[in-house]
């Protein structure tokens, strides 16, 4: 029975760290992304606490709200194949510009909608390099 225990324990333990893992990448590509465009600014007093909280907030709205505007939005979406998703991608931005206030602001809509395309790509492209190292040091244990 204790064996089970622990086997439980060891999958929840690994995905923590997975999670962590995405996290911390995906808080590195949103600095580095929001380095690229002036229209985007984080409060720089503190910068990586705030991309911290800005990320984590994105991550929270990504669960809960996300799912449901792509459910109202699929017949919008699918008359423009695909190009109204990256919209939704910025509400959340401008969502989270909404709730930061002055530690957090988006200025320029069409620079926010090519800051979430290339926060896609580039979080794609990290979570891609985190899974195969994950995977790695899971064939090696």
């Amino acid at each position: 029975m204790q064996i089970v225990l622990k086997e439980k324990n060891k999958i929840r333990i690994n995905k923590l760290i997975d999670w962590l893992l995405y996290f911390i990448g995906y808080t590195v590509v949103f600095i580095l992304v929001t380095s690229l465009f002036d229209s985007i600014k984080i409060d720089s007093n503190h910068l990586i606490l705030w991309s911290i909280l800005i990320v984590l907030i994105i991550y929270l709205l990504n669960k809960t709200i996300k799912p449901i505007l792509v459910t109202l939005t699929i017949p919008i979406t699918g008359i423009t194949l695909g190009l109204f998703y990256p919209c939704i991608n910025v509400f959340i931005l401008k969502l989270v510009d909404w709730l930061l206030g002055p530690h957090f602001q988006v200025t320029n809509l069409y620079i926010a909608f090519f800051a979430a395309i290339l926060l896609s790509i580039i979080n794609f492209i990290v979570e891609e390099i985190i899974k195969s190292i994950i995977n790695k040091v899971k064939t090696h244990a």
